[in-house]
């Protein structure tokens, strides 16, 4: 118990204070406490929805965080904390819905709090473009792994030998990727043909962007200390478009749940701060080096995440299943390890 306190503290004090916050928006939009009782309910199922959404999102999060300085990995768990909260959960719907209706940000905040069935379709009027730019992030972050050649540790050897061969061509993953923009495209309606398009374009030369700045931050002709600050900056970078693209979706999906920018805001933040205090843990106990197969896992999920949301323009699917494929995905893949521990007689894999 008290190491679980020790990583999910601040987590439970933030719930605590979004469960007030829920439970006063509630009450405030609608006078009753039948209403704030049923935001306080809502924001409950957004939270455990981001979680089970994120699952992935943390283990990524710490295979790249131990590699990073404790400097930026403390500027990831505090600015990352606050651009994950407010930024992605407050601001960036914001600004989309100022975008798309042409209005100044604190117009479309008005229209949030005043508007809410105005304001929520604008916002899942941008379903389309958000899915995707964020499918196609996420799907090379995803073939990236799989293609790597190097890599020598296999979950599902029948699938993954062949693929990592594959990575001997040079930017494979980022063919693999806008073949499947364009196969998606064509089942858009004529409308949204050329959005989607566009929109998955602009994925992928964000993810060629980030990774570029990370491989020139990682500079061969500084001091090792110097070049190691320089690396976890374009670590950092990354996270943060990583911790973007899977709350894309997210923030879009929960208008279907419901349509106050506030209660969406505060039921995905408590979410984000979980995921956080996962992150931490995972990355202080070294779970990913007790579970060889855990990051496959992650992995995986992250595919299909990004596999969900391009089918998703086409088709509606469900919040819940995401998030149950995502965590059947995880807990295979660390039943797989624990397999392997138990036939190799061992707790720990470097």
């Amino acid at each position: 118990m008290q190491n679980f306190m020790k990583y999910f503290k601040g987590s439970i004090i933030l719930s605590l204070l979004g469960a007030v916050a829920a439970f006063a928006v509630g009450h405030y939009y609608s006078g009753t406490m039948s209403g704030a009782w049923s935001a306080l309910f809502l924001a409950t199922v957004l939270s455990v929805l981001e979680v089970s959404l994120s699952f992935d999102n943390a283990v990524v999060n710490a295979i790249v965080l131990k590699q990073m300085t404790p400097l930026w990995q403390h500027r990831f768990l505090t600015w990352g904390i606050a651009i994950a909260v407010f930024g992605m959960r407050l601001v960036f719907p914001l600004l989309l819905v100022g975008i798309m209706a042409q209005i100044n940000p604190i117009d479309a905040l008005v229209m949030a709090a005043t508007k809410p069935d105005e304001y929520a379709q604008i916002m899942l009027s941008a379903h389309v473009s958000i899915a995707a730019y964020g499918g196609s992030f996420l799907m090379l972050v995803a073939l990236k792994y799989f293609f790597e050649e190097e890599k020598d540790v296999h979950w599902i050897n029948v699938i993954e030998k062949p693929i990592a061969k594959l990575g001997r061509m040079h930017s494979v993953e980022i063919a693999v990727t806008l073949i499947a923009i364009y196969v998606f495209s064509l089942y858009q309606k004529d409308a949204d043909k050329m959005t989607f398009l566009v929109s998955g374009i602009w994925g992928v030369l964000t993810y060629v962007a980030v990774d570029g700045i990370g491989a020139f931050l990682k500079s061969p002709d500084e001091s090792q200390e110097l070049d190691l600050h320089k690396a976890s900056m374009g670590m950092f970078l990354y996270l943060e478009v990583l911790d973007a693209s899977f709350s894309f979706d997210g923030v879009v999906g929960a208008f279907a749940i419901t349509n106050n920018l506030f209660i969406i805001m505060i039921g995905l933040g408590v979410g984000a701060m979980f995921v956080r205090s996962l992150t931490i843990m995972l990355v202080d106990k070294g779970t990913l080096a007790e579970y060889r197969y855990l990051e496959h896992g992650a992995f995986y999920a992250i595919g299909m995440l990004a596999l969900i949301m391009f089918s998703g323009t086409i088709a509606h699917i469900p919040e819940v299943f995401t998030g149950l494929i995502g965590a059947l995905l995880i807990a295979l893949s660390l039943w797989s390890s624990i397999r392997w521990n138990k036939k190799h007689g061992e707790t720990s894999h470097a």
